[in-house]
């Protein structure tokens, strides 16, 4: 299979959807691999690098996608990019469709196959190819929270930690996956005081066990959402309905009771934040104020540590770009009921429910789309 890795083109995204290494493993069982040029020199990866591993390099985006098959990206094509894409195309990368009608419109328009990395799942009910950047998001969300409390920033002032006989910032984290759990951990390590909201009392329970008591926990409803609010500094909004719109739990009422120059940070932006008031922002303009509540609401977060992010997410995505092209994407999705619940768009069908009820389009089964289109 000749697999395609353009370079990405979203606001301050450098990250790349594969690595020098990546290479190495495809190339070694047999594929081919075009790289656009300089599509990993921002974050250290020179097209010498992707040479020396065996890949082409492609001098533009449009020779690369009119040549390869599967398509290897990290963030949801921006609509130049879905208007390249070819009938029966394989697309693989994040793709956050239930609050983005128009990428929706766009991938069905092109004929292709589009595979989310947010919904594919494991035998333990995880998102494997979510899990890593949800961990860079959740540490990430206390680094820009802080950051964003600075006074110049807008912020109230106020040193996360504390000093000696001065009190610590609160931080609220509403959710307690793999988000709220990284940035409880990493608030909890600056010497926050940190609480942490779920509606599972047996995920509580796990949480309050991990940390041996130094993170409050409480159930997340509407009331105790309104009670923390009132004495945060930090609010990290931290839920997951996997491949759904986010639920909104904060409602723009509710930012009255909050302190002038307190923070949220919405770390659920890509499938729509959870917070009434969030609105998309990006790196280079990432924070903006709605009654004098400070947002910080930028949808590729782990893009910021580009690196890092670019190396946890290809350890975690690699096997599953294996399967598909050793494989063939039809064999690779009907074998793999995992791989297979990444399916979203196939062929001009919605296969994935929770996109189809959140846009208004037929759900089709994806394993009659999958053979529908042998």
């Amino acid at each position: 299979m000749l697999i395609g890795v353009p370079k990405e083109i979203k606001n301050h995204e450098y990250r790349v959807g594969l690595t020098p290494s990546g290479v190495r493993e495809l190339v070694a069982r047999g594929h081919k691999v075009l790289v656009q040029t300089q599509a990993g020199l921002s974050i250290g990866f020179a097209d010498e690098q992707y040479l020396q591993a065996g890949a082409a390099i492609a001098s533009s985006a449009e020779d690369l996608f009119e040549r390869a098959e599967m398509i290897i990206k990290v963030k949801e094509p921006q609509p130049v990019e879905c208007r390249m894409l070819r009938p029966g195309q394989l697309l693989f990368t994040y793709l956050h469709l239930a609050p983005d009608p128009e990428q929706t419109k766009l991938l069905i328009e092109s004929d292709a196959i589009a595979i989310a990395y947010e919904t594919v799942t494991d035998e333990r009910g995880g998102l494997p190819l979510l899990a890593p950047m949800s961990e860079v998001a959740g540490r990430m969300a206390i680094q820009a929270g802080a950051h964003a409390l600075e006074k110049a920033q807008g912020g109230r002032g106020v040193l996360l930690g504390g000093v000696p006989g001065v009190l610590p910032a609160h931080v609220a984290v509403i959710g307690g996956g793999v988000v709220g759990i990284n940035a409880a951990r990493m608030a909890l390590g600056l010497g926050a005081d940190v609480t942490i909201l779920d509606k599972s009392l047996p995920r509580l329970r796990e949480i309050d066990l991990m940390f041996g008591g130094r993170i409050k926990t409480q159930v997340s409803s509407a009331a105790n959402i309104d009670d923390i609010l009132r004495i945060a500094d930090l609010v990290v909004g931290a839920v997951l309905i996997p491949g759904a719109a986010a639920p909104k739990l904060v409602t723009r009422a509710m930012l009255k009771a909050m302190r002038p120059g307190a923070v949220l940070v919405d770390v659920a932006i890509d499938q729509g934040g959870c917070f009434e008031t969030s609105r998309p922002t990006t790196h280079q303009d990432p924070t903006y104020v709605v009654d004098g509540i400070v947002h910080y609401c930028v949808a590729n977060m782990p893009g910021g540590v580009a690196r890092t992010s670019t190396l946890a997410l290809a350890n975690a995505t690699l096997p599953y770009m294996l399967e598909l092209a050793d494989k063939g994407w039809q064999r690779a999705l009907l074998d793999n009921g995992h791989l297979r619940n990444g399916l979203n768009i196939c062929r001009g069908k919605v296969t994935y429910p929770a996109v189809a009820q959140a846009l208004g389009y037929p759900f089709v089964d994806p394993i009659e789309a999958i053979k529908a289109s042998s």
